[in-house]
């Protein structure tokens, strides 16, 4: 079964990508738990995503489009990137979550997939 993980990083988290004295180690912890979910034969999608502030928000309101700059929620995590995982069931995937290098810091979602098809 297909679970994404989806992770919230704090505005501290965020800051850590591009800090000369910390983005090597915050892209090397990264590296090695995308390393151990491909090698696992687990991986079957995901991305890091830019900083909420780069993001837009669009709904729908009486047949119009209102957009909105930065994300839909103002809150102190923000979602930062995510895996799309196929494991046995909601256990294994909780154990990968746990294995992000910001489960301590952060905090994961982990969300079966809604199974498709016909």
């Amino acid at each position: 079964m297909k679970y994404t993980l989806l992770i919230y990083e704090t505005p501290v988290d965020f800051a850590k990508r591009d800090d000369p004295e910390q983005k090597a180690a915050f892209w090397s912890a990264w590296g090695a738990y995308a390393k151990a979910v491909r090698e696992a034969g687990l991986l079957a999608g995901g991305s890091s995503l830019q900083l909420p502030s780069s993001a837009t928000t669009v709904c729908l309101r009486n047949g119009r489009r209102l957009v909105q700059d930065g994300p839909y929620a103002d809150t102190k995590e923000q979602l930062g990137g995510f895996f799309v995982i196929d494991v046995p069931d909601l256990d294994t995937a909780m154990g990968w979550a746990a294995r992000c290098p910001n489960a301590a810091s952060g905090v994961v979602e982990v969300r079966p997939c809604l199974a498709t098809g016909g």
